[in-house]
């Protein structure tokens, strides 16, 4: 399977983001494209830990939907061109299980330039090809005291999706929530694992983070449209005061995108988003895809460029 021929679904996307109130910035991050000639869509959002001990926590969720966004890109154009064929689903899944061993890989890389050229906790430090784990910064050598690169400072939780017509794939390192939107309003969260247990969150600064990423994997060989995903950081779901609240949402987003178009619900996503950021007092960010059948390509313009 090339790959190349018409997409017979389009992707319509949402995303948005707003900060918490009395807050200065937020700490979340989210994006939402189309790759693969149309064929794919690649979504992600990212949480900051935002306290004291990760004080540059905004740059680490920044690299994080950043690191995915481009290896999820590679993987997006690789489930198109091979997913057809069921003979190479088991290829594609055990890609799919490694792909967070390179976004963190790439993170901590971030992490590693950015600690040379500007170290968290001052002084000077050298970066070396090994990434670091989590240290207090204060090891000292024989030249004197030298900060160790921190990755606790940028700690960052993340959430990425790939979708084709064929596979939804959707990975998972923290807190945050992940939502499947059927035509009919029905919803699922494939890698919900209950009420959140306090601000104790799995976190890309983790040593060998990767070993603690969920992964969801879904072919989608039903005959039926591809479900709708919506995204998000956990400021959103706490802003409801039950589940239910939260899925009956998701549901009216659906249905509200069928209704008046996703454009109507993008030009009032801010406005929900603030609302809900009242409640729950966090950053709240959001980023879906919906298809559109029959209707070609969607969002023509940079981000459905392969290159970047």
């Amino acid at each position: 399977m090339s790959g190349t021929g018409t997409p017979t679904v389009a992707w319509e996307l949402l995303d948005g983001g707003v900060k918490g109130v009395a807050k200065k910035f937020s700490q979340d991050r989210g994006r939402a494209l189309v790759t693969a000639g149309g064929r794919a869509v690649v979504l992600a959002v990212a949480d900051g830990h935002g306290s004291r001990a990760h004080f540059r926590s905004e740059m680490g969720a920044r690299w994080a939907v950043e690191t995915f966004t481009s290896c999820a890109q590679v993987y997006a154009r690789e489930a198109v061109r091979r997913g057809e064929d069921a003979a190479n689903l088991p290829r594609l899944l055990a890609e799919a299980r490694t792909l967070p061993q390179q976004v963190v890989h790439a993170w901590r890389r971030r992490v590693l330039i950015q600690e040379a050229n500007s170290p968290a906790h001052g002084g000077n430090t050298t970066a070396s090809t090994t990434p670091s784990t989590a240290s207090s910064g204060t090891a000292g050598s024989a030249a004197g005291t030298v900060p160790e690169p921190d990755p606790a400072v940028y700690g960052s939780t993340l959430i990425g999706v790939v979708l084709t017509e064929r596979l939804l794939v959707c990975w998972q390192l923290g807190d945050g929530d992940i939502v499947l939107v059927d035509e009919d309003g029905t919803t699922r969260m494939p890698l919900h694992t209950g009420p959140d247990m306090g601000d104790e969150t799995e976190s890309l600064c983790e040593s060998e983070a990767w070993r603690k990423a969920r992964l969801h994997w879904q072919p989608l060989t039903g005959g039926g449209p591809p479900p709708g995903v919506l995204i998000s950081t956990d400021g959103l779901s706490k802003s409801f005061a039950d589940h239910e609240g939260f899925l009956a949402f998701a549901s009216g987003v659906r249905s509200g995108a069928a209704s008046h178009g996703v454009a109507a619900v993008q030009a009032q996503l801010a406005d929900w988003l603030g609302h809900a950021a009242k409640y729950s007092g966090d950053d709240a960010t959001l980023a879906g895809a919906f298809p559109a059948i029959g209707r070609g390509p969607a969002r023509p313009g940079p981000d459905n460029d392969d290159t970047h």
